[in-house]
């Protein structure tokens, strides 16, 4: 019999190198080190031991009979290495007469000096050092197959106690003290049926059963396998070092579902790894590294490529997966068609981690989705490092709330005809411990998404009402200002608007016809249902509605006029083409747009603000065109409520 191995071997009779944690050598399929077991339920290991304690009990000559006739192969080896006698069994494994295997090496035999550790351990219980020690190896046999032994080297001399403080574990012995160096008994047990019961139950339980590709175990099994071996770890050679990862999701995979059936949802999953695995072995630039396809679960598939070129080989591959998911599948004699979105992540191995990297692969994979499906997108780090700042803003939002990081500054809202200020707009700033003071831009967006726009809209309304009586109470000569306060639509959805507010004006005493809300236009011309009654019952109360940004929405007309709505605020836009002083040339047909609006909203009885008056050219146009009151850097910035306070009264107010 001939052993099989690929590790260095040390001449014999020579030390080796010092042994690891552990001296057994198993398959990975095996999920304990427990040695094969006869048809009493005894292990290989035991009938070993128990011939060794016969033999150390009774005397060489007792215990012959008993060995001869084992079915175990066995030997009994010298201090030396060398093989003493051998049982008829051993013999027949090895396709060698017992006679003629006396005197031989038994580490040759059985491929003992392939490694270190093994060869080290071996060496131990030879010369009394060690108790015992067990360790597989895969054999030649001499009918040409191989098989996988398990290798177990007891002494002969106080085997029984031995055997009696075993822990199974095959590595006992070293903290036992030593003894006197003498013969041991050497056994081979056939272990080649259970590793391969155990090959097939691993290969179940690392493949999805209907894909029948790799499950999410053995990705993640592969995957941290690339990132942990030093052979990777390595950039100064091309193609090493570096790891890619295209992480696809099928689009509309559930509607298949829904309308076609579970059964035609599987096989088309059967199907879509199909191709990607032709794509995959396509893709791979040496037979032996064709990229992993696995499916992590649901529709969601991914390909690994170990040793990658560089992003635009990750590119190319999701370029080819893509075409060939938009060829039709014909299953069951249904015809489906469906997309895919990947993310695609390719970096170097050095410093990556699995979490980080299927993190990144999930984010870039929700960014295709969301520029539209059916598409790859690369991992972007800029990209990335602002959705994790949304992220921190997002996750933050209710807590500064309450902790009160939010404060108000106003802008104010000056008549056109005699530039005294009329009201002023309460505009939110979020003075955040990390990224300093923050315009709305960078959080209401985040706010109306997760809801939070209900709670922090209440905190404004009612610091806003309050502010302004307290304007009022300080300046009772001059004419109270109105307070203009954005609301979001979700506002309206989330929260009973129309009691928040009726129980801040009540609060603070504030006039309700000093207070002015302000929606965009999309959000008020589409309002209907619950929307609709509450502006209307917020109109009837007395407090004013403004559309805000008008000219950019919807701009349905005729449904202006059957809406509650008091004020048009003209977007910025249009008021930006009035412009002499930086050079540019008047926009005639913003100025005509702009005429038309406020000529129609005065028929309709409505008041007109516009936006983002910069220049006093501007501000003269706005006034000959008859707009009531305009709002911009002219005027003033949002300023903090003392600064509104001292420019009570003011007919030209500058930032």
């Amino acid at each position: 019999m001939s052993a099989t191995s690929d590790g260095p071997r040390p001449p014999a009779g020579t030390a080796a190198s010092s042994p690891g944690p552990s001296v057994t050598e198993r398959h990975e399929s095996w999920p304990t080190g427990r040695a094969p077991e006869d048809v009493t339920g005894r292990t290989a290991s035991d009938i070993a031991s128990d011939v060794a304690a016969e033999a150390a009990a009774s005397g060489p000559h007792d215990y012959r009979a008993a060995f001869r006739a084992a079915t175990l192969p066995m030997a009994v080896v010298d201090d030396e290495g060398l093989i003493v006698t051998a049982n008829e069994a051993l013999s027949a494994l090895v396709g060698i007469a017992a006679s003629a295997l006396t005197a031989q090496s038994a580490s040759d035999l059985v491929d003992l000096a392939a490694d270190g550790r093994t060869w080290h351990a071996y060496r131990e219980v030879l010369h009394g050092r060690r108790s015992r020690f067990r360790c597989t190896r895969r054999l030649k046999h001499p009918d040409g197959r191989s098989l996988w032994a398990e290798i177990t080297v007891v002494p002969l001399l106080s085997a029984k106690a031995d055997r009696d403080g075993d822990c199974g574990c095959g590595a006992q012995g070293a903290a036992g003290g030593s003894r006197p160096p003498g013969q041991v008994l050497l056994s081979v047990a056939d272990v080649s049926d259970r590793r391969e019961l155990q090959k097939r139950l691993r290969h179940l339980q690392m493949h999805d059963p209907v894909t029948r590709l790799p499950n999410r175990t053995l990705f993640f099994e592969r995957l941290s396998a690339v990132l942990e071996a030093t052979g990777y770890q390595d950039d100064t050679h091309p193609g090493r070092g570096r790891i890619g990862l295209c992480y696809l999701d099928l689009d509309g995979f559930k509607a298949v579902n829904d309308t076609l059936g579970h059964r035609i949802g599987d096989l088309l999953l059967a199907a879509v790894a199909a191709r990607l695995t032709d794509c995959a072995e396509q893709e791979g630039p040496h037979p032996t590294a064709a990229p992993l396809v696995a499916r992590l679960g649901g529709d969601e598939f991914a390909i690994l490529v170990e040793e990658s070129t560089g992003t635009q080989q990750l590119t190319d591959l999701a370029r080819t997966v893509l075409a060939a998911l938009q060829k039709p599948f014909d299953l069951a004699g249904q015809r489906v068609s469906v997309s895919a979105s990947i993310g695609v992540v390719e970096r170097p191995v050095a410093g990556t981690s699995a979490t980080g990297l299927m993190q990144a692969a999930d984010t870039t994979l929700y960014w295709a989705k969301a520029d539209g499906k059916g598409r790859w997108t690369v991992f972007d780090p800029e990209r990335n490092a602002h959705r994790m700042t949304r992220q921190a803003l997002s996750s933050n939002l209710r807590p500064a709330v309450e902790r009160g990081e939010f404060t108000i500054e106003y802008q104010p809202l000056v008549g056109m005809a005699d530039g005294v200020v009329r009201g002023v707009e309460a505009l939110v700033r979020w003075n955040h411990p990390q990224f300093g003071m923050l315009s709305p831009n960078r959080f209401v967006a985040i706010a109306e998404e997760d809801g939070s726009i209900v709670q922090l809209g209440r905190w404004v309304l009612r610091a806003a009402c309050g502010q302004a009586r307290r304007w009022q109470l300080d300046h009772p000569a001059e004419p109270p200002l109105f307070i203009s306060v954005n609301v979001a639509v979700r506002q309206v959805w989330d929260s009973d608007l129309v009691t928040d507010v009726a129980e801040i004006l009540a609060e603070t005493g504030l006039d309700p016809a000093l207070l002015q809300l302000e929606l965009t236009e999309s959000a008020v011309m589409g309002s209907a249902g619950r929307p609709l009654q509450a502006l209307q019952s917020l109109s009837d109360m007395g407090v004013r509605i403004a559309i805000d940004d008008f000219g950019t929405g919807y701009s349905n007309l005729a449904y202006l006029s059957r809406l509650p709505v008091s004020v048009l605020k003209l977007d910025g836009a249009f008021v930006h083409g009035f412009r002499y002083e930086d050079g540019t040339h008047p926009s005639p047909a913003d100025e005509t747009i702009v005429e038309a609006m406020v000529q129609l909203a005065h028929r309709l009885g409505l008041t007109v603000t516009a936006e983002c008056v910069e220049t006093a050219g501007q501000a003269e146009r706005l006034r000959r065109i008859g707009c009531d009151t305009g709002q911009g850097w002219l005027y003033s910035r949002a300023v903090a409520p003392e600064r509104i306070a001292e420019l009570l009264g003011a007919r030209a107010l500058e930032a």
